[in-house]
């Protein structure tokens, strides 16, 4: 029987699928449970450049938590739940390699926030976001109020976040919660055409460049200038630059390796 979170490979890309479409990807401790498995797959895979994360439904990314699990829990079991629930949002924003949501439907709720927690956005034309946990008198806990306020800004996720309403996929193009909306049919493709983009560049390079904006964009000018600089060094000392410049230079594609 197939596990709620599916790993596939095509060369240097992982394809990460939420697999639970019957209940529209609500995270019960199953989903949560193989997301970190499969995770610690991906990061272990030195192979592996880049992760594309979707959902087997087209009604739903996520819809966030299983609330229909969470109902008969008593305060310990529910504690553990939330734990297993952090670990996998956790185990997500804790690759070190690139990773890109494509949102198809909704993501709401934690499923936000995992498509948050990825880089950046592709969205289809019926994508709807939103954060409504306040409506349950609780607040986001996947990290959306700390994820939202960086991707749009503190006003804007103010909103987003105190009203819990949903944001179409044109809205959230334009307030930069999404970076694309293609028509649903065109979504995938569009995807693996972003994928190629990146897997043709040095895997190195694009890691320390991701590392150097992630860890980076809340420092101080100079300090993130310092940053920046320490992740150039990687690269400076690289095979992967040789073999650029060597390719540049007699002008053939890289053939890069990851070091």
């Amino acid at each position: 029987m197939p596990g709620t979170v599916l790993l596939e490979t095509e060369g240097h890309l992982a394809i990460v699928t939420l697999n639970r479409a019957q209940a529209l990807n609500t995270i019960s401790s199953e989903l949560a449970s193989d997301l970190v498995e499969v995770c610690q797959r991906v990061q272990q895979d030195d192979d592996l450049w880049l992760v594309l994360v979707r959902s087997s439904s087209e009604r739903a990314f996520c819809v966030g938590a299983d609330l229909k699990e969470r109902r008969d829990m008593d305060l310990a079991r529910w504690r553990r739940h939330r734990e297993l629930l952090g670990q996998a949002f956790e185990a997500l924003a804790g690759l070190d390699k690139p990773a890109i949501a494509v949102v198809d439907g909704l993501a709401l709720g934690g499923g936000c926030e995992l498509a948050l927690l990825c880089d950046f956005i592709l969205a289809s034309e019926r994508a709807e976001f939103g954060l409504p946990e306040v409506k349950l008198g609780i607040i986001p806990g996947g990290g959306g109020t700390q994820s939202l306020p960086r991707r749009v800004g503190v006003a804007m996720a103010s909103e987003l976040i105190f009203t819990g309403r949903r944001v179409g996929a044109q809205e959230a193009l334009r307030i930069g919660l999404a970076n694309r909306v293609v028509p649903p049919d065109q979504l995938w493709e569009t995807a693996l055409g972003v994928a190629a983009e990146i897997l043709q560049n040095g895997p190195l390079a694009v890691r320390q460049a991701r590392k150097a904006i992630r860890h980076g964009a809340d420092l101080a000018f100079a300090a993130g200038w310092a940053l920046e600089t320490e992740a150039y060094n990687v690269c400076l000392l690289s095979e992967d630059r040789a073999e650029g410049l060597a390719a540049f230079n007699e002008k053939r594609k890289p053939r890069f390796k990851n070091r």
